[in-house]
């Protein structure tokens, strides 16, 4: 009887190989990858958010602590504060998708049961990925409701994340607005 574990690996096929090297090229890290280590720490974040385009803000207190995951592919964030008056949680990860050539993000919170999905692009003169998503939506009862997202690297110790929704018009407008800032750097 042979010993698996000194058994040797049976040859690979030249289709195999080629796989495993499309494997290898998809799962290799790149400068968007390091863009999403500037991120990584714990922030303080301050947000205004709109019901609609003519209603005044609500403005609320957080912190987030994001986290560089899985040797560098994805940035974890785990954010707590407070929503309409109530304690707010929410989860989100961010990663770059080396086949779509795009960052994709998902985010889930306390407040609801549905995912919020979407992708988007890096524009370095500007420092944004501008993302394009859906999510369902309680207010509107949409289970695919479009909108938009906006981060912006202002410098190291600063960043801004907005969204927008599309009113029922479909005019676009800010719904929200978070600047974030290093929780070693705020007093």
């Amino acid at each position: 009887l042979s010993d698996p574990a000194t058994a040797a690996a049976p040859e690979m096929t030249a289709e195999q190989k080629a796989m495993g090297e499309r494997m290898q090229k998809f799962g290799t890290l790149n400068e968007n990858h390091e863009l999403l280590k500037k991120l990584e720490g714990t922030w303080n974040t301050h947000g205004s958010f709109w019901m609609d385009a003519k209603g005044d803000p609500v403005s609320s207190d957080g912190q987030s602590v994001n986290a560089v995951v899985l040797n560098g592919r994805y940035l974890e964030q785990k954010f707590t504060g407070t929503a309409m008056g109530q304690p707010y949680e929410g989860h989100g990860i961010l990663g770059y998708d080396n086949l779509k050539k795009a960052f994709t993000t998902v985010w889930y919170d306390n407040m609801g049961t549905g995912l919020m999905t979407a992708k988007g692009t890096y524009d370095e003169a500007s420092k944004t990925i501008t993302f394009e998503g859906s999510m369902s939506c309680p207010v509107t009862e949409e289970t695919e409701r479009w909108y938009k997202e906006v981060l912006t690297i202002v410098d190291d110790h600063n960043f801004r994340y907005e969204t927008y929704m599309k009113d029922k018009d479909g005019k676009e407008f800010k719904s929200m607005e978070i600047t974030y800032a290093r929780a070693s750097e705020t007093k």
